[in-house]
């Protein structure tokens, strides 16, 4: 009976240490798993980190003090920061940085400034004390996303877009594309459908934020117009229609997305400040006071000043056939003056009423070798175009890309993966 006895004290033993073994394990488990506790990024055991959103008024030096960094050890991160990270200024409201400690109450071992979801820049304190800095892309996991809607009666495609759950910022890419095609005010219809590809870029499994236009459809009174955006052999990008040639015009039909039409260029027209009928020789885009006016295309401008009629005016030279002018500003933008070259959507001015004009709105004329021609109807030329070898790669890729909108179309949650 004893040496039963004792068999079963042996045995409880034995599932006594069994049982404490596997709660240790548990234990170490869990702490390993709490080791990844901070963006995905493995920490110390005993590792703090502290996060601080940059606010109005703060300076890199300050925010480096008040987590008791010295002067010496401020300049030296400061300087290391600026020579090898690129970052000589952090921004309100913008940028992140985060402070990290070996321990709770250890002095700051490592800095990391987050000016962006998709960059950081680390500073490390080396053993010898010095800062050493290092700068790191975060990697992202794209999804090609699809979206379409359908123009309801009294829409505005914006209205139309954001129903349809198109993101405000793709919805204004949108804009910018198919305002080389298309007149808004007068090209928008009940029953039109439209459909956007585009990307959403994940961290972590989290949707950080949206990417670029890949495709985009719109059933225009002048037809479908469609764009795909296509990278050349030699790396440059641009956006095409079905064939393959160039979507993007040298000029925009209409400089400001979303202005209604006020007055149509016409060769007879009654002037609202004059009283008389005269040729209007450009088309008049309503928008309020200080609106941004933005070049409709690259070039240099030729004429800056003010006239009676015009007010304060821009003109700008775009190649040996191309001119666009811009009337009734409330002013100019800075910096742009006579000779100044412009880039394609830069600001050039801001919408105003000077000179003959009976309300704030934008005056806009294309002029065509010497001659002013409809901004709605004249024939633009495209930029950027595909030689043959590239011609072949783009309808190719298009045939695929198609397949798979056609096949989102029919899976609205599905995506592709990029």
């Amino acid at each position: 009976m004893k040496k039963a006895k004792d068999i079963i004290n042996n045995v409880n033993l034995t599932k006594l240490v069994v049982a404490l073994a596997i709660v240790l394990t548990l234990i170490a488990s869990v702490l390993v798993v709490s080791r990844y506790t901070h963006g995905g990024r493995i920490l110390g055991p005993s590792e703090c980190v502290t996060t601080v959103a940059v606010s109005s008024g703060d300076t890199l030096s300050g925010l480096l003090s008040a987590q008791g960094l010295n002067g010496k050890d401020t300049n030296a991160i400061v300087n290391v920061l600026k020579k090898d990270g690129g970052i000589s200024t952090i921004r309100a409201d913008k940028d992140k940085i985060e402070f990290i400690r070996p321990e709770e109450n250890a002095p700051v071992s490592k800095i990391v400034v987050i000016p962006s979801p998709w960059h950081k820049v680390e500073v490390t304190c080396a053993e010898d004390g010095s800062w050493q800095c290092n700068s790191v892309d975060v990697e992202r996991d794209t999804h090609g996303v699809y979206k379409s809607g359908e123009i309801a009666d009294g829409d505005s495609f914006y209205l139309a877009g954001i129903r349809a759950g198109i993101p405000e910022g793709i919805l204004i890419d949108v804009y910018d594309l198919l305002a080389f095609e298309m007149d808004f005010e007068r090209d928008v219809r009940a029953g039109q459908k439209f459909s956007v590809l585009y990307e959403e870029n994940f961290s972590n499994g989290k949707r950080i934020d949206t990417g670029r236009v890949l495709a985009v459809s719109f059933d225009a009174l002048r037809g479908n117009v469609k764009m795909y955006r296509f990278k050349k052999a030699d790396g440059a990008v641009g956006y095409y229609d079905e064939k393959g040639n160039g979507a993007i015009k040298s000029l925009k039909r209409t400089p400001i997305n979303n202005a209604k039409i006020t007055s149509s260029f016409s060769g007879k027209r009654k002037h609202p400040v004059l009283g008389y009928t005269r040729a209007h020789k450009g088309v008049d885009f309503r928008a309020s006071t200080g609106t941004p006016i933005p070049a409709a295309g690259a070039g240099r401008v030729v004429a800056r000043g003010y006239n009676s009629g015009h007010g304060n005016y821009v003109k700008v030279r775009h190649n040996g056939s191309y001119e666009t002018l811009y009337a009734h500003m409330s002013k100019f933008a800075k910096g742009v003056g006579v000779g100044t070259v412009v880039k394609q959507g830069q600001t050039i001015g801001y919408v105003g009423s000077t000179g003959l004009s009976t309300g704030p709105h934008l005056h806009y004329e294309i002029i065509k070798d010497g001659k002013h021609v409809n901004p709605m109807t004249v024939k633009l030329p495209a930029i950027n175009s595909l030689n043959a070898a590239d011609k072949q790669k783009f309808l190719e890729y298009r045939q695929e890309l198609d397949a798979n909108i056609e096949r989102l179309a029919d899976n609205p949650k599905l995506f592709i993966q990029l």
